[in-house]
């Protein structure tokens, strides 16, 4: 019975290594029903709106110039996602950002690159073009790609992209834009959960860290974040997410340090006042799990 639970075990990591990291999300994509997913837009400041649907939030901008968007969810969700975006503008969706290359935020690429053009870091477009071939190779790989940063100059704001390495994967970007004053994050927030950092892909918990202390260097008081995953957040719940961060990790640097087995360390929990981030995705046992093989590479 015990080698049967550590199977399953097995089984269930791997399984959500899978789905949050999309490495195989044509298959699970195929097996998960999304007919009763709906699409939220929420207006989030200036011409920014905050989608929501299964998957990674989205990012749209509407206005003169037309749509932008900055991730796409899952492959089945590109009709409703265009259905969303039509109450928002009757502009066609000119450009198409990927924060990274996780398949819960590129999976419509292939749909929406028939007519938009995709923009990534360079080593997004690298990761998709090991994992797609056939039609999703000819329309959703990123048609620009860049190593640092870049500007877009659309719908009468400066749209400014930074790619910040070492973190979720190696290939994170965020987008904030300038006179909206809004910051998209990608999977460099999960607000008010703890967060999947893959480190299969470039991720690591010590850089995921220094990149979200990096990011609240540079915003005001009334900056609106778009997380990768939770609710619409504010600079307050950055620096918390920092804090979860910063005595987490070292929580389970300490207990390395003491000698504590993995197992151990899981068993062992983390402090109640964290308790409720563990409710979501990443369970309080997941993200120790992350935490100490991240610490031990």
């Amino acid at each position: 019975m015990r080698q049967k639970h550590l199977i399953l075990m097995n089984m269930k990591n791997w399984i959500s290594l899978i789905w949050i990291g999309g490495l195989a999300i044509c298959q699970v994509s195929a097996q998960r029903d999304f007919s009763n997913v709906q699409m939220k837009a929420t207006p989030v400041s200036g011409k920014v709106y905050m989608l929501e649907g299964a998957g990674g939030n989205m990012g749209v901008s509407v206005g003169e110039d037309g749509v932008l968007i900055v991730d796409n969810q899952f492959a089945p969700l590109a009709g409703k996602i265009k259905a969303a975006i039509k109450e928002l503008s009757d502009e066609r969706i000119v450009y198409v950002f990927n924060t990274h290359h996780h398949g819960d935020h590129t999976g419509g690429n292939a749909e929406f690159g028939k007519e938009s053009i995709i923009i990534a870091q360079e080593n997004v477009r690298e990761r998709l073009s090991a994992a797609v071939s056939g039609q999703s190779a000819k329309t959703g790989l990123p048609v620009i790609t860049f190593e640092k940063s870049l500007t877009l100059h659309f719908n009468d704001e400066p749209i400014k992209v930074f790619h910040l390495p070492t973190g979720h994967t190696d290939g994170d970007s965020i987008i904030y834009f300038e006179k909206s004053e809004v910051l998209h994050m990608g999977d460099l927030f999960f607000s008010g959960r703890f967060p999947f950092i893959d480190l299969n892909s470039g991720g690591n918990v010590e850089g995921y860290l220094a990149n979200v202390k990096k990011v609240l260097e540079f915003l005001n008081d009334e900056v609106k974040i778009i997380p990768g995953h939770g609710a619409l957040a504010t600079k307050d719940d950055l620096e918390e997410f920092q804090s979860m961060l910063e005595q987490t990790i070292q929580i389970v640097r300490e207990r390395i340090r003491e000698g504590y087995s993995l197992e151990k360390s899981k068993a062992m929990g983390l402090p109640a006042k964290w308790e409720v981030w563990g409710e979501h995705f990443i369970s309080t046992e997941r993200w120790i799990e992350i935490v100490y093989n991240s610490l031990k590479a």
